[in-house]
């Protein structure tokens, strides 16, 4: 996997500087996996998650409480996950991941993105399996193999664990990232995770310089403009 936690570590840093994008984001997500499983975080894992990942990212609790109590009352938005996948500048691999209620709106927004950037929308499957689509944590810790072990004890598919810099990283399948999660907090308490999402990260990287990078940082910036983008994933090198 290689750099893979510190790129995806940058890229965010640098695409999720807006407040307002970022709590809009974090209220939808919490509000449609309240809606699908139940509004109880001791009962639904994945809200739970999410809750425990607005509050790292300092999304005020009043964001966190009106997307729970609009999950609690009748009807509601209805919304769905669309995946766009294609080529940004340079020829670069993108995925957009978007929450939507409405699927004409958010493809006309995001096909903008591409076609002002010199970048090219494909069809579903386009370069998905240039990704691999891995539940990712990341915290500080200095012997692999102990939290290695820790996770086989706990029955628990382990995709790879790697050890950069004082910090572990554990890749497993997406199925698996509850299971990982559960295991790692009772194996070591008072862990602090710097990373803990089900992500696509790149098989490889690529390299932008002059004007395609410009064009990409552009290109980020219109996605990050549309409220209905949720996550971007590509394979720029961001180091």
């Amino acid at each position: 996997m290689g750099r893979a936690y510190q790129n995806r570590k940058e890229s965010m840093a640098r695409t999720a500087g807006q407040k307002t994008k970022l709590y809009s984001r974090a209220g939808k997500e919490i509000y449609v996996s309240a809606k699908n499983g139940g509004a109880d975080p001791t009962a639904n894992l994945q809200l739970r998650r999410l809750i425990e990942k607005a509050k790292r990212e300092q999304v005020p609790s009043h964001v966190i409480e009106k997307a729970l109590d609009k999950a609690k009352g009748a009807g509601g938005e209805n919304y769905e996950v669309v995946r766009f996948e294609g080529y940004g500048p340079g020829g670069c691999t993108v995925i957009v991941d978007c929450l939507t209620d409405n699927n004409n709106r958010t493809f006309g927004e995001v096909r903008h993105c591409f076609t002002k950037t010199k970048a090219k929308i494909g069809v579903p499957g386009a370069v998905a399996h240039l990704f691999d689509h891995l539940g990712v944590f990341a915290f500080k810790h200095d012997d692999e193999d102990v939290v290695l072990e820790a996770l086989l004890n706990a029955d628990v598919d382990v995709t790879e664990v790697e050890n950069e810099d004082g910090v572990i990283t554990v890749y497993v399948p997406p199925t698996e990232f509850n299971k990982a999660h559960t295991a790692l907090m009772e194996s070591f308490p008072g862990i602090h995770l710097e990373m803990e999402e089900i992500t696509f990260l790149p098989q490889a990287h690529t390299k932008l310089e002059g004007d395609d990078m410009a064009l990409f940082h552009k290109f980020l910036e219109l996605l990050e403009e549309c409220d209905d983008v949720q996550n971007v994933y590509h394979n720029v090198d961001m180091g």
